[in-house]
């Protein structure tokens, strides 16, 4: 059971709640258990002390609360409504976190090719700090091959495209943007991104009917193997 006790709310996701803690550090507690927070955090630890700008975490061996450094700014998305940040930009930066990430050694794996993948990179897990950006919510990484990150957070972004709503036309344009050059996304990549997030549970059915389309909007904008 958690043993930290919670400060002020200061946001809610899909699978977790963030609570203030002091104004250096936060508490990120998930719900129903599903998680595992000593993992997260290891791998958190892992990309930051290769200067991957992911936040400071404190050790933990719990399931569900992680304790982090408290971020200040605008996550992406915010930024590029507020038009503090160029949405072409936000997905040139997308792009630059990608490649920055995949250049860090895995943690565990052995084989070269192997890397660190985030697997949920998008505008909403990007804050903009007055350092830089920084990423967060690492619950899905895992060790694999880079072109599986990329497809990720190309699908989230295409299926934001094709939603037809006041987002798809930003999110149109970082989704150019990121696929903007030379990346390891490939069609096996796609078809296991798509796979995965299929059996997302927190996807509605809504959400789930536009990823053949978010698919087809992919393949138009990038070159795959």
């Amino acid at each position: 059971m958690p043993t930290t006790p919670p400060g002020e709310p200061l946001g809610s996701g899909r699978r977790a709640d963030v609570y203030a803690l002091d104004d250096a550090w936060v508490l990120r507690r998930d719900r129903d258990g599903w998680g595992d927070a000593a993992a997260e955090a290891a791998v958190m630890a892992h990309v930051h002390a290769h200067g991957y700008p992911a936040p400071r975490v404190r050790p933990t061996d719990s399931r569900t609360d992680l304790v982090m450094e408290r971020l200040t700014g605008p996550t992406m998305l915010q930024a590029c409504l507020a038009g503090t940040l160029d949405v072409a930009e936000a997905g040139a930066v997308l792009a630059r976190l990608l490649r920055d990430l995949h250049a860090v050694p895995a943690l565990r794996a052995t084989d070269p090719a192997v890397r660190v993948l985030h697997l949920d990179l998008h505008p909403e897990n990007v804050i903009i700090t007055p350092d830089g950006p920084r990423v967060i919510d690492w619950s899905d990484a895992e060790e694999g091959d880079p072109g599986l990150d990329w497809a990720a957070t190309a699908v989230v972004l295409a299926q934001a495209a094709v939603a037809g709503d006041s987002l798809s036309a930003l999110a149109d344009t970082m989704l150019t943007a990121l696929l903007d050059g030379p990346s390891p996304l490939t069609r096996t990549a796609l078809t296991e991104a798509l796979r995965r997030r299929r059996a997302n549970p927190t996807m509605g059915r809504s959400e789930v009917e536009l990823l053949d389309a978010a698919v087809e909007l992919i393949l138009s904008k990038a070159q795959t193997g």
